[in-house]
């Protein structure tokens, strides 16, 4: 097993797209050893899910694409990361706006924190930013 592992894929900004970075997030993570099924791989699918979607309908138009990034290291560590390049940081919206929608990063934060992680959102040198939720592999693998 390699030290480090890494898988990158870059989508357009499109409803669409959410569907191929779960299906890309679950194919990665059954190629280093997590099965598709699992509570692991549900709940980082899940992450994804949600990252991506913020991805697509928050950043009005200002980001034609996004990039999912699953990173192992020493097969301790699993970080993913959703990046776009809108500068706004996500932010969780008044309880009276989130009855349809707004709760996606108050549900990523409770996965990563349940899953022993948590989650940094950082500025990207073009303006944008990646939402990372980094996690024990060994958590996740259970």
């Amino acid at each position: 097993m390699a030290d480090h592992q890494e898988s990158s894929l870059t989508l357009p900004s499109a409803p669409d797209s959410v569907v191929l970075a779960r299906r890309h997030t679950l194919a990665v993570l059954a190629e280093w050893g997590l099965a598709a099924g699992t509570e692991a791989a549900d709940s980082v699918r899940l992450i994804v899910s949600e990252l991506a979607t913020n991805a697509v309908q928050h950043t009005f138009g200002q980001s034609p694409t996004f990039t999912v990034e699953l990173r192992l290291d020493r097969d301790e560590v699993l970080r993913v990361g959703v990046t776009d390049s809108h500068p706004r940081r996500p932010r969780r919206l008044p309880a009276a706006v989130q009855q349809d929608n707004g709760r996606g990063m108050v549900i990523i934060r409770c996965l990563a924190a349940e899953a022993g992680g948590r989650l940094s959102v950082v500025p990207t040198e073009s303006g944008g930013k990646t939402v990372w939720i980094t996690m024990p592999w060994q958590v996740t693998a259970r």
